[in-house]
């Protein structure tokens, strides 16, 4: 009952859950921060709920939660672990405690999940059936924008644009990734990985303005190399309803 009320609903059913989503993210940030355990049981819990729906569709593969295909074209996703690394760039600050790290390590794992599974997964293949470079630009474009959300988290202006940049280039990436090799597990271990390790960030000049130049032209630089050397493969999963 519920597939069919899903496939019946789709463009709803991923509005209602980027809405949601967004929602319950502002009010963790909001009520608890991102280093507390309430933070973290939230967002498993919807995490959780993503998978559910995945499996109740039979959705599972077909949403990217596969192991890549062809990792050798896409030079085993090494400049993914540059884009990563850029948390650390500027050193290292420890100002927390392990409590509060092992929370916004979960946290920010269960974010970099959701996002991922949201609008490179559900979003995405829903539009990418009607027109492919519509769904790239709507799922690239939707998950830049909806960072603009930081503004009411207290965050600043000119900050918060260059990340709604970088966020979009990261998010096209993403998109490339996951078309050409049929999976989402890259995508959601770099998201992840990127995420968590902002707990540990030196914030400076070079971490607020020029890093983020740098985010905005490394993923662009990787998607296109990407789109040039590696040919989109066809999965047994290519049909939902498989």
């Amino acid at each position: 009952m519920f597939k069919r009320f899903f496939e019946k609903y789709e463009t709803l059913m991923c509005i209602l859950l980027i809405v949601l989503y967004i929602v319950i993210n502002a009010f963790c940030v909001n009520s608890f921060g991102s280093n507390d355990y309430r933070s973290a049981l939230i967002n498993t819990a919807f995490s959780a709920v993503l998978i559910i729906i995945a499996v109740s569709l039979k959705r599972v593969s077909y949403y990217g939660l596969t192991k890549p295909q062809n990792t050798k074209k896409f030079l085993y996703f090494i400049p993914l672990v540059l884009i990563v690394s850029v948390n650390l760039w500027t050193g290292i600050n420890i100002s927390q405690t392990a409590a509060q790290i092992l929370a916004h390590t979960l946290v920010m794992f269960n974010v970099g999940f959701a996002e991922e599974i949201i609008f490179r997964g559900f979003l995405f293949k829903m539009m990418e059936k009607d027109n492919v470079k519509t769904a790239v630009i709507v799922s690239s474009l939707t998950f830049g924008i909806g960072h603009i959300v930081n503004l009411f988290n207290g965050n600043e202006l000119v900050p918060t644009l260059l990340q709604v940049c970088y966020a979009t280039s990261i998010g096209y990436l993403f998109v490339v990734i996951f078309r050409k090799s049929k999976s989402l597990i890259p995508c959601i271990a770099a998201h992840a990985l990127n995420n968590s390790l902002s707990v540990f960030i030196e914030k400076n000049t070079l971490s607020v303005y020029l890093i983020p130049v740098f985010l905005i032209v490394a993923p662009l630089l990787y998607a296109v190399y990407i789109n040039k050397t590696v040919k989109e493969q066809k999965s047994p999963d290519e049909r939902p309803n498989e």
